[in-house]
């Protein structure tokens, strides 16, 4: 069943964009010869709308729902400022927070740019997880300036999610406001892809019997995906993974590594592998492909027999589905039209909704596996080469992150309820 598209705006429920009563685009909006843009028809007026909880009917809801009624409630909280979790939505709401330097596929765009790819992250946050986001794009690309407008932000939160900045100013970023604050927060583009894609890992071998820890697997991309899932496949024991820019394998012989490259260098390629992507994926279990660049057909066939392709750069796969299944037990891409996707909104809503729910001070890496193993786990026994992880639309998602996340959270001991 295709899902609804809500217009917040009207009290009607509508199928499709066509039926929203919004006016035919004209070129001059699109900038296009073609009359009529459905993406464009869906987006005009924007995604999203702040909607009131309580009802406002009468004078007597008025003064409770502002003066003099609001009064009481504030008072309250800044004789103790924890009851602001239970007076107002912060434990409720993410500020979804970028500065338009690395917009899907499209790049350095800027913050207006942006926001239609903010408000989408928005709404799926509360169509698969429940939780309220707000997008925020910030009209600055110095780090620390970041940092600060966030922090001050803060207290309006009880979360937040970092979207679509650029490497490797993104890891400075997602650090320095982890010491800043006691909320949540979450760089999407690298936890998000790397739970799903451990998730779909964890499947792939138990599919043919393997374990982590059997498997040496290559990352084309050393950008913010690659280096997140890079770390998270070794804590999560995997045998070794190496990890490929556009010079080639990052390795500690090289000279030219930036600072995160280098301590990369020193936390994988067990095996010391140096060279080009393609000399790495002779004889290796599994390809990560998170760089939007090619990979020759004769390296797919020199990696190991049964070996696992995950091609995930949008919309042009690094290997094409149709070259991947000549030579791989289970392939992988990040495009809805074929099997196995990885897709970050499998992870993010249900991780921050867990998290929400126990009032965590931060997401570890301990709530970031339990949400890996939950949403493999989901799979079940419908395991399949053409199944190792489950749908967006699969209702059963979200409530088991959600649960794992909270439990993972408790035994971590950064719950506050």
């Amino acid at each position: 069943m295709a899902a609804e598209i809500v217009n917040p705006r009207s009290d009607s429920t509508i199928d499709s964009a066509t039926d929203r009563g919004i006016e035919r685009t004209s070129a001059a909006d699109t900038g296009a010869d073609e009359p009529f843009d459905p993406a464009f028809a869906l987006h005009r007026g924007g995604k999203m709308a702040v909607q009131a909880t309580v009802p406002i009917r009468d004078k007597d809801d008025l003064s409770l729902a502002y003066t003099p009624g609001v009064a009481k409630v504030c008072s309250a909280i800044a004789d103790n400022p924890e009851l602001v979790h239970d007076y107002t939505w912060k434990s409720q709401v993410v500020a979804v927070v970028t500065d338009g330097t690395a917009v899907l596929g499209l790049g350095d765009i800027g913050p207006e740019a942006s926001l239609p790819v903010m408000e989408g992250k928005a709404i799926l946050f509360k169509q698969f997880g429940g939780v309220d986001a707000v997008p925020i794009a910030l009209a600055t690309t110095d780090a620390d300036e970041i940092v600060d407008t966030v922090v001050r932000l803060a207290p309006s939160f009880g979360g937040v999610n970092l979207e679509d900045i650029s490497a490797p100013r993104c890891f400075e970023i997602e650090r320095k406001l982890q010491e800043r604050l006691d909320i949540p927060v979450f760089h999407d583009d690298q936890h998000g892809t790397a739970v799903v894609t451990l998730a779909a890992l964890r499947n792939a071998a138990k599919l043919s019997g393997r374990t982590l820890g059997d498997l040496r697997g290559v990352i084309s991309g050393a950008g913010a995906a690659g280096v997140a899932i890079a770390k998270f496949l070794l804590e999560a024991g995997i045998g070794d993974i190496a990890v490929a820019d556009r010079k080639g394998i990052v390795s500690r012989d090289r000279e030219d590594l930036t600072e995160v490259k280098r301590e990369l260098a020193e936390l994988t390629n067990r095996a010391g592998l140096s060279g080009s992507l393609e000399q790495a994926l002779a004889g290796a279990d599994v390809f990560i492909g998170v760089s939007g660049g090619t990979v020759p057909e004769a390296a797919v066939a020199s990696m190991a027999p049964g070996a696992y392709v995950f091609a995930m750069a949008n919309p042009n796969p690094e290997v094409h589905p149709e070259v991947a299944h000549k030579y791989a037990a289970v392939v992988a891409t990040g495009r809805s039209d074929f099997p196995n996707q990885i897709n970050n909104v499998l992870a993010f809503p249900g991780i921050f909704a867990g998290a929400l729910q126990v009032r965590a001070s931060r997401i570890t890496e301990g709530m970031k596996i339990a949400a890996a193993n939950a949403l493999a786990d989901v799979v079940g026994d419908e395991l399949a080469a053409d199944y190792v992880i489950p749908s967006p639309f699969d209702e059963r998602v979200a409530p088991a992150v959600t649960a794992a996340v909270a439990a993972a959270a408790r035994a971590e001991g950064v719950a506050r309820r």
